[in-house]
C-alpha cells in the first residue's frame, strides 16, 4: 500500500467510476483497475461494489478513505516542509458561498500571480460542514463564520480571524420599520442548510421576539434568498459584502443585524508554506492584521 495506490483509490472513490478517475489521473483504465485490484489484494477485502459502470464503496472502503485523507494530507505536508520558502504543491481551501464570491477574487488572483506553482482547490460548503472537512482531513484550512460566545462548535481547530462581517437583515420592500424582533411580521427564514452559521444568528435573532413558530425556508444561493425575500414572504440574512455585488438589487427592507466574524480555521498544528502565503494576502487589505492564532477546544 503506497501513496500512489491510495491517489489512485481515493480519485476512483470520488468520481465513483473507474473511466473518470483515469481521466483526471491522466492513466489508461486498466491501470487504474489494476492498482485497485493489487490495494484489494494488499488488504484482503473488497473496497469497491461494482455497480455496472458504478463502483461504489464497500464499508472496508469507507473506512479505507478516512485513513487515505489523513496519510495523503500528511504526505503533502511534509513535501512543503522540504522547502518552506518556496510555496507550492497543491492547498485545499473550503470557504463559505459568501466569502467565495466576495472576498477571495482578488487574492487568489493575488496568490496565482505570485506563486504559481500552488494547486489551490477550491470548494464551498456552510461554515459547520467545512470545520467538519478539515477534521477530517478532506480540506487543508477553511474561512468560516465563527458564532459568538455560547453558539462555537466544539471543534480541536486552530482559528485567525481574517475579515469581519456585517450582517442584515433582509425584508419585504412593503415591511414596516424594525428596531426589534418583535418587530418582524414575518414567518418564515429564507436560508442555507443546517451548518450556516448566519442561518443560526439570523434564527436565533427571530426567536427572540414573536416567532415560535419560525418556519426555514433551504436554499441554495443568496440570489434566490433575495428573490424569496422580495416576493413578499419571508426573511433573509444577507452580509453587506454580498449585497454590494448586486448589480440591480431590489428594493428591499435591510436592517443591521449583527457583525460576525470570519475566520481561517486549520488542524491544530497543521502548517504549509502555501498556507502562509495565502493567509498573508488575506490579510494585506484586512483591519484584523494582527490577528493571532486561537485555539478552540
Amino acid at each position: 500500500m503506497d501513496l500512489t495506490a491510495l491517489e489512485i483509490f481515493r480519485a476512483v472513490a470520488a468520481d465513483g467510476s473507474v473511466t473518470r478517475a483515469a481521466e483526471r489521473l491522466g492513466r489508461v483504465q486498466s491501470n487504474v483497475t489494476t492498482r485497485v485490484q493489487q490495494l484489494e489484494e494488499q488488504l484482503g477485502t473488497a473496497l469497491f461494489q461494482r455497480e455496472g459502470k458504478r463502483m461504489v464503496l464497500t464499508p472496508a472502503g469507507e473506512s479505507l478513505c478516512g485513513y487515505a485523507d489523513r496519510l495523503l494530507a500528511l504526505a503533502e505536508e511534509a513535501r512543503q516542509a522540504m522547502n518552506p520558502s518556496q510555496p507550492g504543491g497543491r492547498l485545499r481551501l473550503g470557504a463559505m458561498e459568501s466569502t467565495a464570491a466576495a472576498r477571495l477574487p482578488t487574492p487568489l488572483a493575488r496568490m496565482h500571480a505570485q506563486w504559481p506553482g500552488v494547486a489551490l482547490e477550491l470548494s464551498t460548503a456552510p461554515s459547520r460542514q467545512l470545520v467538519e472537512q478539515v477534521l477530517a482531513h478532506q480540506l487543508d484550512a477553511a474561512l468560516v463564520a465563527w458564532p459568538p460566545p455560547g453558539l462555537e462548535p466544539e471543534a480541536p481547530v486552530e482559528r485567525m480571524g481574517v475579515f469581519q462581517e456585517e450582517l442584515l437583515l433582509a425584508l419585504p420592500s412593503a415591511h414596516p420599520p424594525v428596531s426589534t424582533p418583535a418587530d418582524v411580521q414575518v414567518h418564515t427564514l429564507a436560508a442555507f442548510s443546517p451548518g450556516c452559521t448566519y442561518r443560526q444568528l439570523g434564527e436565533a435573532w427571530m426567536r427572540r421576539g414573536t416567532q415560535p413558530s419560525l418556519q426555514v425556508l433551504e436554499l441554495a444561493s443568496y440570489h434566490a434568498i433575495v428573490a424569496c425575500v422580495a416576493a413578499g414572504r419571508c426573511a433573509g440574512v444577507v452580509p453587506q459584502a454580498v449585497w454590494d455585488l448586486l448589480r440591480a438589487p431590489p428594493a428591499l427592507r435591510l436592517v443591521p443585524l449583527q457583525r460576525c466574524e470570519t475566520v481561517l480555521v486549520r488542524r491544530r498544528g497543521y502548517q504549509s508554506p502555501a498556507l502562509d502565503a495565502l493567509l498573508a494576502l488575506l490579510l494585506e487589505d484586512s483591519p484584523l492584521a494582527a490577528s493571532t492564532w486561537v485555539t478552540a477546544t
